[in-house]
Formats: structure tokens, sequence, C-alpha cells
């Protein structure tokens, strides 16, 4: 497929971009690349074409940051994944080594050969109007069967996919949240109604208020539910989840994620996990929920990337839908003293590092105080 890809473009040079965690599947591709030139259909004239391609693998070192393109092909570069800020730097003009380059997804390039086989129109028939195609979603979390699922875009409800596609939620348990599109995805309760417009055969449209286990799996639906397909990652969540273990496993990620360009996501995703963390231990104040959504609120939009709504979406989401939740975990009227920062050489030379509380009040604690960053 990337041969296919380059001779339509005209393009002689190809980069397959893996994330580093992946070493047995860059394997297999380094594999495949020599099994490809092997048969000619790589290299200095390909089967006899007159058209010459190198399709090379880059491993990259684990950065979510490079799932945003101008970051990926920083990165390709031997540079820091800093986003590029466009314009000017939109790929197709200025891409790889300032030279037009065009970056796809695997699932992309894997759609495009059934396209070109059977016909845009006929694959355009799959899914739903506006919705068409096939999807591959990953269901994880508490479920029987986690897994891959390749689906038609909107022909699959959220129940058919947890329940009959996974095999339900773990036994004894009840479905209590689904994030429909990745961490990043702004949760959905199980016990929400959701108010839809529904295309008819005549062309008119009508409401339909249903459950979440009526709701279609496709990019509109889910998108008028108040969240989005995203990466079609589903992530399931039964009864027994701490809502608020929940977002601060999440915010860890994107805290640790974070390629520190932008001052509102670098220190934003690093306070909400600081404060959840920090509700989780029982030091939870009155003021965190509503700090917690303020950080998310002056992150969201405010980056060069989309990576700021990503790291944001989830604490707005998770504070507004569980409220009960958050409040339970935050009681205190000031937070616990912080313990003195240790360097490694202190942490070296003494077994027990003993801890006191600060001279004065650091930012940390009055931004769970105040709720004033």
């Amino acid at each position: 497929m990337p041969t296919n890809r380059s001779f339509a473009l005209n393009a002689r040079t190809a980069y397959l971009y893996i994330r580093g965690e992946f070493p047995e599947g860059a394997k297999i591709l380094e594999r495949a690349i020599e099994e490809a030139r092997e048969h000619k259909f790589l290299g200095k004239n390909i089967l006899g074409s007159g058209f010459d391609v190198e399709v090379h693998i880059h491993r990259g070192a684990g950065a979510y940051i490079c799932g945003e393109e101008t970051g990926l092909i920083e990165s390709l570069e031997g540079k820091r994944a800093y986003p590029r800020i466009k314009p000017p730097y939109f790929p197709a003009v200025l891409g790889l080594y300032m030279c037009p380059t065009i970056v796809n997804n695997v699932e992309t390039l894997c759609a495009v050969k059934h396209i070109i086989a059977m016909g845009g129109a006929k694959y355009a028939q799959f899914g739903r109007p506006n919705n068409t195609g096939t999807r591959i979603v990953c269901v994880s979390g508490d479920v029987e069967r986690p897994g891959y699922f390749e689906i038609e875009v909107g022909k699959v409800t959220m129940g058919q996919l947890i329940y009959e596609m996974a095999g339900g939620v773990k036994w004894g348990r009840r479905l209590k949240a689904v994030i429909p599109g990745g961490s990043s995805a702004k949760v959905l309760r199980a016990d929400e109604r959701f108010k839809l417009k529904q295309k008819q055969p005549d062309g008119s449209t009508i409401d339909v208020e249903m459950s979440i286990y009526d709701l279609p799996m496709d990019f509109d639906s889910l998108a008028a539910a108040g969240s989005m397909a995203g990466s079609g990652g589903v992530i399931v969540l039964d009864d027994s989840r701490n809502m608020v273990w929940v977002l601060n496993n999440i915010n860890e990620f994107y805290a640790h994620e974070s390629c520190g360009q932008c001052t509102p996501c670098r220190e934003g995703s690093l306070w909400m996990k600081k404060i959840t963390e920090r509700m989780l231990n029982g030091g939870g104040v009155t003021e965190d929920p509503r700090t917690l959504k303020t950080i998310g609120d002056n992150i969201a939009g405010r980056t060069i990337c989309a990576f700021g709504e990503a790291c944001a979406w989830p604490t707005q989401s998770f504070v507004e839908k569980f409220p009960e939740e958050f409040a339970a975990h935050a009681r205190k009227s000031i937070p616990p003293p912080l313990p003195p920062e240790d360097t490694p050489r202190e942490l070296i030379e003494h077994e027990q590092i003993p801890t006191s509380p600060l001279a004065h009040d650091p930012g940390w604690e009055k931004a769970g105080a105040d709720a004033v960053i």
C-alpha cells in the first residue's frame, strides 16, 4: 500500500512511523519490506515500470504527541516532537524537510485498498448517510471480551458493541459509563438520555430520545450526544469504578505525554494530575472540583495542537457528569502541607527522609484552597 500511495503521488520516498513500544510490529514490517524488495515491489524500476520508491521504517521514542502530524514530522527529522504552527506549516506544502508531505494513518491506508477495489460509490453504501464506510473500534475496560472489531459506521449501537460483540460487562456488575472515542473523549453516563435528530426516508428530520444502549456508533450521533467517535477506543467502566481514580489515571497519562511546548498544557495537565492525586489520597478540598474545571477551561483552545483539548475534555466531562463522587473526595477546607522537595543525593544518603510543613503556602496549595491559578 505505501508503494501504491507513492505511485499515485509520484513520491519517491516513504516512511512508516511506528511507536517505539511496538518492537514486534516493527520486526514484522521490516520483514515485509525485505520481502517486497526481493519481489521487486520496492527499489529501482519497480516491476519494469520505471518508477522508483524506497520505504523506510522509523521507530519513535514512544510519544503520544507524535499522533499529531507535524509533531510526527519533527520527530522524523530527529528533533523534539513539538507540533508546528499552522499556517504556514501545512504538511502538504511544508512538511518533512520543508518538502510537500502527505501524512496518513494506517486505518486510512487500509481503507484505500478496498475503496479502489470496489469503487467509491459501492464502498459508501456501507454505514449510514454522512457516516459511510467501516471503522475499527477497540473495546477495552470492564468487558468480558476486550478486543478489536471492524464495524459498519452507525450500523452497530453502543449496546450491541458492548453486550454482543465484547461479551457484556463483568459478571455481577452494571454499566456505569463509557468513553466512546479514546481517553480524550468526553465520558457518557450509562443512565443518560440523549436527544438526537434522525433523518427520515423522505428527507425530513425528527427528534428521537434514546439511551446509551441505542446510541449508534457513528460520528454524528456521538457528537450530538456530547462526545466524539475520536480514535475508536471505547473504554467501558462498570459500577466498581471510582470516577476520581479513573480521571486521575487519565490525568497521569496526559501530564506525562505533554510535549511541554505550550504553557497552558504543560502546566495545566500537571496541575490536574496533582489535584486528582491529592483527592484520592484524602487531601481534597471543597474547591477542588471547581478548580479542576477552571484549569481545563483555561487549557482548551489555547494550545498549538489539539493535545490541549485532549487533556482538558476528560476533566471537564468527569467533573460535570459525576459531581457527587468528586464532592465526596473534596471535604477539607485547606489542603494538607506538602513534603519538601528531595534531591536524588538526599534520597541515597538517608534511609528515611523527614518531612515538615513548608514555611509558606506554595502555589499548589493556594490553587486548592482558593481555586485560583
